[in-house]
């Protein structure tokens, strides 16, 4: 009995294509094509400038938190002994109550201001150019003048609105003097710094909203409420996300501006934890525990920000 060899075959266009025998009948594969890698060298500036500004820096201050230094060639290993004096000490403590709380305040007056002004901002025509330069001129200021504008300003003697407070409405006004007065001027220097900001974010969200939407709410009668209520601000939630987690993040690490103005003070009303941090610092030049508290202070705005962003997106879903 001779042996068969079999072939597989397949008929194209009434025609018999027979494979060689040990050949499977499969399609050629095309050829993998090469990556490129070549992008990546455009990258590496970027990589190298924040590992210089970014990375080696924060590495330096993780190597002084878990050390004693003395002098450059004096040190002595210390563990987590400065985090856990940063963690126990009462002034730490209440510094992070004042931030969090100005924080909170700062969020309250800011996003509503900032919505509402950007819902009175004209939407077309000449004045939409003059009302963004003008909301945006705050921003345009750098933080240490605003500083030195509301130290005069403010002032009982010499400052146009501390005088108004005293001469005009009849109120004792003092900033630095009164805890009070110092945190309601730090707290409203902010909020006429920021809002702004707050205001520009939301009016790029409103004109984004299709024209058809309000012209369909204004054929229904909807008032002006009921607009904003079920067509502008569902599409500002986007928006109003970016906004809240930008304005919480710069206002818990608020510095220059009630340093300029109170110093911290009077006694330690307005010293909040990057004041604190810097007199820690700059001032005792203790490095250890100024290395502790700074990642302290890294790891609160990281887990505060994560809780604000998993609230915030959760509830829009």
């Amino acid at each position: 009995m001779s042996e068969q060899t079999t072939v597989a075959g397949s008929q194209v266009g009434g025609e018999v294509v027979t494979a060689a025998p040990g050949e499977a009948a499969t399609e050629p594969r095309p050829e993998p094509k090469r990556k490129n890698n070549r992008a990546w060298w455009l990258v590496l500036p970027v990589v190298v400038s924040v590992a210089f500004t970014a990375v080696i820096p924060l590495m330096t201050v993780v190597n002084f938190s878990v050390q004693d230094v003395f002098s450059p060639s004096d040190r002595i290993f210390v563990g987590l002994e400065w985090f856990r004096s940063i963690a126990r000490d009462p002034e730490v403590r209440a510094a992070f109550v004042r931030t969090l709380l100005f924080s909170a305040q700062v969020l309250l007056l800011e996003i509503p201001l900032g919505v509402a002004l950007a819902v009175s901002m004209p939407r077309r025509g000449f004045w939409v150019s003059v009302a963004l330069v003008l909301v945006a001129l705050p921003l345009l200021i750098p933080w240490n003048v605003v500083g030195t504008i509301w130290q005069i300003f403010a002032r009982g003697d010499i400052g146009l609105g501390g005088w108004t407070i005293n001469n005009v409405l009849g109120i004792n006004f003092n900033y630095t003097l009164d805890s009070t007065d110092a945190w309601i001027t730090v707290l409203v220097m902010d909020v006429w710094h920021w809002t702004p900001l707050v205001a520009l974010l939301a009016y790029a969200g409103l004109r984004s909203i299709p024209e058809p939407y309000f012209q369909a709410a204004q054929i229904d009668g909807a008032s002006a409420w009921a607009t904003f209520r079920h067509i502008q601000l569902p599409r500002l939630r986007g928006v109003l996300t970016i906004a809240i987690l930008l304005r919480f993040m710069d206002s818990f690490m608020i510095y220059t501006e009630p340093f300029v103005v109170t110093g911290g003070g009077p006694g330690n009303a307005t010293s909040f934890l990057s004041i604190l941090l810097s007199k820690i610092a700059v001032g005792q030049f203790d490095l250890g525990p100024a290395g502790a508290f700074s990642l302290l202070y890294f790891l609160f705005v990281q887990i505060l920000c994560y809780v604000f962003f998993t609230v915030l997106t959760r509830s829009g879903r």
